[in-house]
């Protein structure tokens, strides 16, 4: 374990208590996507589209570590159900554009809603001083997740 500081000593078992909660507040929403028919890659794929617009199938690939094989596969059984329009490029034939349709950014919002309505459940569950902690929390969340909040979430719009 790296320690900065005598006081900031991070211990394996507190690790292990942040991946718990983690993965097991990570696996609820992801049973969103499920009641919808998708699975968690296809819904990250359909989230990447909705959020980013078209997208190469190549760049698409790399964005939600796929490999084109999988990617293709993924591609196909959204846009069987609907939900995404590929096309190929006019400028390169060897490479595909995708894009979630009107349908699928219906999906990828209606799952947002879902997901956001589930974490405010249970944050209406934790004691006050819980939920301060979480909040004030949210920053360094975002940093170990390797994200931070945009300026269009912070002034109320949604992410993927």
């Amino acid at each position: 374990m790296s320690v900065r500081e005598e006081d900031l000593e991070v211990g394996e078992e507190t690790v292990t208590r942040l991946r718990v909660a983690l993965l097991m507040l990570a696996r609820r929403l992801r049973t969103t996507s499920g009641e919808e028919g998708l699975t968690p890659t296809q819904y990250g794929v359909l989230a990447t589209l909705e959020r980013d617009g078209p997208v190469r199938a190549g760049d698409l690939a790399i964005a939600e570590a796929l490999n084109p094989t999988m990617l293709s596969r993924v591609l196909g059984h959204l846009e069987e159900r609907g939900l995404v329009e590929r096309s190929a490029d006019a400028g390169d034939r060897r490479s595909t554009w995708a894009r979630a349709t009107g349908s699928g950014r219906r999906l990828v919002r209606r799952l947002r809603r879902r997901r956001s309505a589930l974490l405010l459940e249970r944050m209406d569950r934790l004691d006050e001083a819980d939920l301060r902690a979480l909040l004030a929390a949210l920053p360094a969340l975002e940093a170990l997740a390797g994200v931070r909040a945009p300026a269009a979430v912070a002034a109320g719009g949604e992410p993927a």
